[in-house]
């Protein structure tokens, strides 16, 4: 899967510096720690959405599975991390996530609420799925890189997901405008970021 591939098929508006991937290089530790955090997150938002919007069936079954899903994901990562000798490290804040939440305003219908949050899952997947894939063609561990390529399939498939249940819930119009400015805004959040050892950072 070519990088321009990549960014089409996710929609990202600008793709990340492939120098992060040097930063990495040099921070294997600190990646496999922020990683295992990255699907641990994961599994806590399907919980949140099961939680907060019970009544959508067809979305609370997908996010039972995705739960499950994100915890073996968290498990293989922290496995990596004891296989080299390593203990999982402390977590720490995600200036990414935390800076695209700010872009829609909060408060709105339920359904305004839930698109919102499907569309920030679906963004943070694709994300993920260009991180992935830029490691697992660049790393010169190419245990890591094999690893890195197995997971970048998944992230794809939960992006998808994500992108088609708000389509699915709100109005399809509405909202495919509403993902074209979300991803407009977070190519200008990407210019700041890509210079820590961190998945989205």
């Amino acid at each position: 899967m070519k990088e321009d591939n990549t960014i089409k098929m996710l929609g990202l508006k600008l793709p990340t510096d492939p120098r992060w991937v040097n930063i990495v290089e040099k921070n294997i530790e600190e990646i496999l720690t922020d990683h295992a955090y990255c699907e641990q997150k994961a599994a806590s938002t399907a919980i949140s959405l099961i939680v907060s919007f019970p009544e959508y069936t067809e979305l609370v079954q997908e996010m039972v599975a995705l739960v499950k899903e994100e915890i073996s994901h968290f498990k293989m990562v922290h496995d990596k991390i004891l296989e080299r000798g390593w203990a999982m490290g402390r977590d720490r804040k995600d200036e990414y996530v935390i800076a695209i939440t700010k872009f829609f305003p909060k408060g709105g219908s339920r359904t305004t609420q839930l698109v919102h949050r499907l569309l920030y899952a679906a963004l943070i997947e694709a994300r993920s799925c260009e991180r992935f894939r830029l490691l697992s063609e660049q790393l010169e561990d190419k245990e890591l890189a094999t690893f890195y390529r197995n997971l970048m399939v998944s992230e794809a498939n939960h992006y998808t997901m994500f992108l088609g249940f708000a389509r699915q819930y709100g109005d399809r119009t509405e909202v495919d405008k509403k993902w074209q400015e979300l991803l407009d805004f977070e190519a200008q959040v990407m210019q700041d970021l890509g210079k820590r050892e961190t998945i989205h950072g």
